[in-house]
């Protein structure tokens, strides 16, 4: 494999990466308002957000991202593959990170809660300030393990033609006709990325569970 193919490979890891942020950040934004709404104590909000994780979660990446860009444009609705995978990959977090972090702030202790109630404070400022410091905390090593789980997910957007790593990888082996050194690559160049987030989040469990004893 050349200098060229190389280069290409690489710039299929910059697609990867840039999706992966995109799906983080935009998931983690709404993630953080499904994981209020399922907090909220309100039951039919509750109730939406939960059939909301539960379609995400129950369904395959795959088939998310197919129905986003093939589906909205049998409606009319005509995205390009960067944009449609973006919306895939941002309501595919949603769910989850929503669902982590539900599950944080659960975890808070009780006490927490009714202290701050016994303050006075609001939903709202009770969480901003009391609850979802705490939450953050404990819900980062499930975090960076999802993170990393979206990252080995872009390889699925190939389905709608959008060029990552993957995709990039499979397009230099077609003409090469060098999968074993072609993938190789790319499996190292994964590798480079994910491991060292896993061992962040190992490492921040370890912390974790040490300061809880």
């Amino acid at each position: 494999m050349g200098h060229d193919e190389f280069l290409f490979l690489l710039a299929g890891l910059k697609w990867t990466i840039g999706l992966s942020v995109i799906g983080f950040i935009c998931g983690g934004i709404s993630g953080l308002g499904v994981a209020l709404a399922r907090t909220s104590g309100n039951p039919v909000l509750e109730r939406v957000m939960k059939g909301y994780i539960a379609l995400f979660q129950g369904t395959p990446l795959l088939m998310q991202l197919f129905v986003v860009y093939y589906g909205l444009a049998l409606i009319g609705l005509k995205l390009d593959a960067w944009v449609a995978v973006s919306i895939g990959f941002t309501l595919h977090a949603s769910a989850y990170l929503g669902e982590i972090w539900r599950g944080s702030i659960d975890a808070v202790p009780r006490g927490q809660t009714e202290a701050a109630e016994a303050l006075s404070l609001t939903y709202l400022p009770r969480m901003r300030d009391v609850i979802l410091p705490q939450a953050l905390r404990i819900s980062l090593p499930a975090t960076i393990g999802f993170l990393v789980q979206l990252i080995k997910g872009t390889s699925l957007a190939s389905i709608v033609g959008f060029v990552e790593l993957t995709r990039a990888g499979n397009i230099i082996s077609n003409q090469i006709f060098q999968p074993l050194l072609v993938f190789g690559i790319v499996g190292c160049l994964y590798f480079i990325i994910c491991w060292p987030l896993s061992l962040f989040g190992t490492h921040l469990e370890r912390q974790f569970a040490t300061s809880t004893r």
